[in-house]
């Protein structure tokens, strides 16, 4: 009997650390809104994890929604860091598809039109306008880090219980999500108005909760917290001095009305942290910006440690006390590859789900990764014009079972793009694409080009087998073309090209691109100046047309498009002319030979060297004036097809029939978007191959300043080159097209 009471005393004396662990004060976490500001949470919570605070609730909105759910699943504050920088935030704060994914046609007109809107025209009309984005794009990236956490659940379930705000705008009151999808909820509490898209939900349509709870610690109360560590990304209150833009105005419009119970919080707040934001804004996703609101959430943060370490001892914890670490679902439950058990498809048409499976091999699959998953939702999106998808994966056992669900099904594509330069001053070019719905899928697109030179465009496609498309395209073009020679013009040209271009082999597969075709080409030459003094063969006014054969290849797996830190560029191409389909006159046919190789090293965090090696070769006689040599300008094929760029040469300049050069380029970017690049380029070309290595180079040489912005790339260059013996500037503003 002595041993029995002995034996349970001992048990009671060690269930009392325990029992006095179990009855501490919950300790809440709230996170405020403020857009990009709110990096500066991700901080805070570093030392808050420093300080060995253990955290039983959180609670958020829109940013603070974002950092508080996934801090709720497991991800710790050095996660959150890696996570947010290593995001591309321009991509993500936009609807635009991930091409790199997809052929390099569909990645090279998402770096040429500034604007796309998908347009669907049926009688009802699904939810999701009424926003500048839709928010694709974060709702993928949400789904993707919430993997364990797919189905509608209640949020007191999750390692750490969590809550949201979002604002219904049909009766401007407060929704607080405490159950549901998570990814949904914080997608949903971070929907600014006008930007991003709002969110149906029965009869409410819901925005972004800073509208009426911008930090909300009476949540956390409400949910049990006994103590609140606060961390708020406010700035002080503005002057009528300080609102002196469109900007700041916009800006404080929004801060007025995030004021709801924002004083009433504060002071039920035990540790506030409010980190110093000062010339940050909402949009403030650059990689200098996260990194600096990050450090000053943690410099912040860290003026409190006396307060957090008073707060420690107050729980009855040792001062070397540490919360045993969560893990994000996500880095637990999904392989590299995942043993496939079925994939199923959710509202899209039986077409489309049987073109997926036959493109993808599904019926051949015995096992996925994610990145295949996410390439068939890419497929949905760029070939069969779904609005978006979005998958589950559940595991059943050793293997998974995979759900794709359509996010609806557009009629259409729009895209717009407009330019500025001081050769062609203002251009404008527009695209539209349609969805055909047949047993193969069809797509039918319309491009249309404005300015000194005028293009329309009209492509029909199908996609018989996987990658592979058959295309027929037309293009009318009326150009009016400047050509010199040495700096002086010796001719001017107007006139129009009808195309008729049908690939019959169009192979397509990330990075790579073949296809073999043949064309028609019809000149019709309205108006040639010759200038006087100048004596060319080449130049006529005679119509010409040409029959065609053509294969060409292309790889390209550079990390970016206009301003590359690393991977390779090749382009290589083969043309054989006639115009009677086997010979040219009285002759045979003409051949067309171009190269092109670049390749991008990075020399340091910063600079780049790019070196570049091109030609363009022609074989045969009596080649007409419209298909020889020609280069100029900083883009292949930009002015007239063929056209070769060439440093410190602006304008069209003539040269050989045998071309070959080679370019340095040096790029530093000295700040996130802001770059220098300086150019050194040397070009051999004679009449005949074998001569040329008669001549020493020709050299070109041109420095300039870009900003990349979302327009497409803004900047001017200033070169000089031997052939024109005179300086070069040139102004571009917008992508090129």
């Amino acid at each position: 009997m002595r041993r029995f009471f002995l034996l349970l005393a001992t048990v009671g004396l060690l269930a009392l650390p325990l029992q006095a662990q179990q009855a501490r004060k919950k300790v809440a976490v709230v996170l405020s809104g403020g857009g990009a500001k709110g990096m500066a949470h991700i901080g805070a919570l570093k030392v808050i994890e420093r300080a060995g605070i253990p955290v039983d609730i959180v609670t958020g909105t829109s940013m603070g929604s974002i950092i508080g759910g996934l801090y709720s699943i497991g991800y710790n504050a050095n996660l959150l860091d890696s996570l947010v920088r290593e995001q591309d935030w321009t991509f993500l704060l936009s609807d635009k598809t991930d091409v790199s994914k997809q052929s390099l046609n569909d990645r090279r007109k998402q770096n040429t039109y500034l604007l796309s809107k998908d347009i669907t025209i049926r009688r009802h009309v699904s939810p999701g306008g009424g926003g500048f984005i839709v928010g694709k794009n974060l709702s993928n990236l949400f789904a993707r880090l919430t993997v364990g956490y797919r189905d509608s659940m209640d949020f007191n379930r999750l390692p750490i219980p969590f809550a949201c705000v979002a604002t219904n705008i049909v009766d401007n009151t407060e929704y607080d999500f405490h159950s549901g999808v998570l990814a949904e909820a914080m997608r949903t509490s971070m929907s600014i108005p006008g930007v991003f898209a709002p969110v149906r939900k029965g009869d409410m349509m819901l925005v972004d909760g800073g509208l009426r709870n911008n930090y909300p610690v009476d949540i956390a109360r409400a949910m049990g917290a006994d103590v609140v560590i606060g961390v708020t990304v406010q700035g002080p209150p503005k002057t009528a001095d300080d609102l002196k833009t469109a900007a700041t105005v916009l800006g404080q419009i929004v801060d007025v009305n995030c004021k709801n119970k924002y004083e009433d919080n504060m002071r039920q707040t035990d540790v506030l942290i409010q980190a110093n934001t000062t010339g940050y804004s909402a949009a403030s996703f650059t990689r200098v910006a996260i990194d600096t609101l990050i450090r000053r959430g943690e410099e912040e943060a860290m003026k409190h440690w006396d307060e957090l370490m008073a707060l420690k001892k107050e729980l009855g914890l040792p001062a070397g006390y540490r919360p045993a670490a969560l893990q994000p679902a996500t880095a637990n439950e999904l392989p590299a590859r995942m043993r496939l058990n079925r994939i199923t498809f959710t509202d899209v048409d039986k077409g489309d789900e049987a073109f997926l499976r036959f493109k993808f091999r599904l019926a051949n699959r015995d096992s996925v990764s994610v990145k295949d998953i996410e390439h068939i939702i890419a497929s949905m999106r760029v070939d069969l014009y779904y609005d978006d998808a979005d998958y589950d994966i559940r595991s059943r056992g050793s293997s998974y079972d995979v759900d794709i669900t359509a996010r609806g099904k557009k009629t259409s594509q729009v895209n717009l793009g407009v330019r500025f330069d001081t050769e062609e001053m203002v251009a404008l070019q527009t695209n539209a694409g349609f969805h055909i719905k047949a047993a193969i899928p069809i797509n039918v697109e319309g491009t249309l080009r404005l300015g000194k030179r005028i293009m329309g465009r009209a492509d029909f496609s199908l996609t018989p087998v996987a990658f592979s498309r058959l295309t027929l395209s037309y293009i009318y073009r009326h150009d009016d073309i400047n050509v010199y020679n040495g700096g002086d013009r010796v001719y001017n040209n107007i006139y129009n090209e009808h195309k008729v271009h049908l690939n019959v082999v169009d192979f397509n597969i990330r990075n790579f691109n073949f296809h073999i075709g043949a064309r028609f080409d019809y000149f019709n030459f309205n108006d040639v100046l010759i200038d006087p003094h100048v004596q060319d063969t080449f130049v006529s006014d005679r119509d010409v047309h040409f029959i065609s054969y053509h294969a060409n290849v292309e790889y390209n797996s550079e990390d970016k498009w206009n301003f590359p830190t690393r991977g390779a560029n090749f382009q290589a191409g083969f043309g054989y002319y006639t115009d009677d389909l086997a010979n040219y006159g009285s002759h045979l046919g003409f051949s067309i030979v171009n190269a092109m190789w670049r390749m991008s090293y990075a020399l340091t965090r910063r600079a780049t060297l790019q070196p570049m090696l091109y030609g363009r070769l022609l074989f045969g006689g009596g080649i007409p004036n419209v298909k020889r040599n020609v280069i100029g300008g900083n883009w292949f094929d930009h002015y007239v097809e063929g056209q070769m760029p060439f440093a410190g040469v602006g304008h069209i300049e003539q040269t050989e029939d045998q071309f070959v050069a080679l370019q340095l380029k040096l790029q530093e970017r000295i700040t996130d978007n802001n770059y220098i690049i300086a150019k050194v380029a040397a070009a051999q070309h004679a009449d005949k191959l074998r001569n040329i290595l008669d001549h020493g180079p020709m050299m070109g040489y041109q420095i300039g300043y870009y900003y990349n912005s979302i327009f497409g790339p803004l900047g001017a260059t200033l070169g000089y080159s031997s052939k024109t013996k005179e300086p070069y500037f040139y102004i571009n503003l917008g992508f090129e097209f």
